[in-house]
């Protein structure tokens, strides 16, 4: 079982950057890949971006690339996504999600989610 809780969200000016971390509680915290995803008011949830369990690949949906990146220290068990040059259109509550390493299609396959945190971008 993997408890994941989402810290981080708040309200910041478009073109602001905001840190989110996701802590995990697991014991093997390297057998897990780690995803983040969104969902805006009246949206489907949406893939951000995912890292592989060893912090060695990272993925990322289109509209984020070169603003958002995502980390990972496995001996804290957290990853981290710093988002920079925030847009209205990135209001969403975020959710990190993890499942078993599995080498291949980082945007879905996730059984462990976290609570969110809200992100809100005023312009």
């Amino acid at each position: 079982q993997v408890q994941l809780v989402e810290s981080g969200g708040g309200l910041v000016q478009a073109g602001g950057s905001l840190r989110l971390s996701c802590a995990a509680s697991v014991r093997t915290f390297t057998s897990y890949d780690v995803g983040w995803f969104r969902q805006g008011p009246g949206k489907e949830r949406e893939f951000v971006g995912a890292i592989t369990w060893s912090g060695g690949s990272t993925y990322y949906t289109d509209s984020v690339k070169g603003r958002f990146t995502i980390s990972r220290d496995n001996s804290k068990n957290t990853v981290n996504l710093q988002m920079n040059s925030l847009k209205p259109e990135d209001t969403a509550v975020y959710y990190c999600a993890a499942r078993a390493r599995t080498f291949r299609d980082y945007n879905s396959g996730y059984n462990y989610w976290g609570q969110g945190t809200q992100v809100t971008v005023s312009s």
